[in-house]
């Protein structure tokens, strides 16, 4: 099986992924499609100029897609590994979203069980 590691620094976000994982039609969908119930927050990584080029690649992952409720972007949702953490890479469809930036959600809080603080190297694992 062919995978792809995409790996970077995390670093604090807006706590705008809190914001839209706290909208009961968000986490209903994510527990619907992915089978948990996310924690209401995502793990910021921002990537390696190589994982950038490789983020491409993920157009060929299974991905969930995300249809919104009125006012809202759709999405994708990607299932991925942190280790052996189950997780999701959330791919927002926005114009001029960062391609650097990948926001993973699971069904834990990613930074204190690993113990990631803003600047530690993480690599998201996903199997094509």
């Amino acid at each position: 099986m062919e995978r792809i590691e995409l790996s970077g620094t995390v670093f604090s976000g807006r706590g705008e992924g809190r914001n839209f994982l706290e909208l009961p039609w968000v986490k209903r969908r994510i527990e619907k499609k992915l089978g948990f119930t996310p924690y209401l927050g995502t793990l910021n990584v921002m990537l390696s100029e190589e994982s950038v080029k490789r983020k491409k690649l993920l157009e060929k992952a299974h991905s969930i897609k995300v249809c919104p409720a009125d006012g809202y972007c759709s999405g994708a949702l990607i299932k991925a590994l942190i280790g052996t953490l189950e997780c999701a890479i959330v791919v927002p469809e926005i114009a001029g979203y960062p391609k650097g930036v990948l926001e993973v959600v699971a069904p834990v809080n990613l930074r204190e069980q690993l113990q990631l603080e803003d600047g530690d190297e993480v690599t998201v694992t996903v199997n094509l």
